[in-house]
């Protein structure tokens, strides 16, 4: 009977550390298991190069969501962005969504830059103004060859 108890017990023991290892597991990594405490919104750019899903996104210089997904809209052969927006953030609909670099590495990220009116964004609204990354290497070529 001693034996049993004591298989138990262990049986407990590694139970919970499985339990640890899968809450550290997803806590650690970031992941979202159950929703999450943010609001997605949308934006469509004319080019997005350089962007990739799960770069950041900030305001005033502080982070305040990441890119969830970037897909190629049909209608509009626009770059279609969708934003995860941590719920704390209130965004008027006149925010303006910029691709900006980070550093000298050139990491991509989108800048929200807050306007001035009353009216917040909603879940699953769209930003009306954008401006879309400046693509250096053709900025060169037209300069090289003339086109500037």
């Amino acid at each position: 009977m001693k034996k049993k108890r004591i298989e138990f017990i262990v049986g407990l023991f590694v139970i919970a550390g499985f339990i640890c290892i899968g809450y550290l597991t997803v806590h650690l990594g970031k992941m979202e298991l159950w929703g999450g405490d943010y609001y997605k919104i949308y934006g469509k750019f004319g080019s997005v190069s350089g962007l990739k899903e799960g770069s950041f996104i900030e305001m005033a210089g502080v982070r305040i969501g990441k890119v969830e997904t970037i897909e190629l809209d049909d209608d509009t052969y626009t770059a279609l962005v969708q934003m995860k927006i941590n719920n704390n953030v209130a965004l008027s609909e006149d925010v303006i969504a910029s691709i900006k670099t980070a550093g000298i590495i050139g990491d991509k990220y989108i800048k929200i830059s807050q306007g001035g009116s009353d009216i917040q964004l909603k879940n699953k609204e769209m930003i009306t103004e954008t401006e879309s990354a400046l693509d250096i290497e053709e900025l060169i070529s037209k300069y090289a060859f003339g086109g500037l």
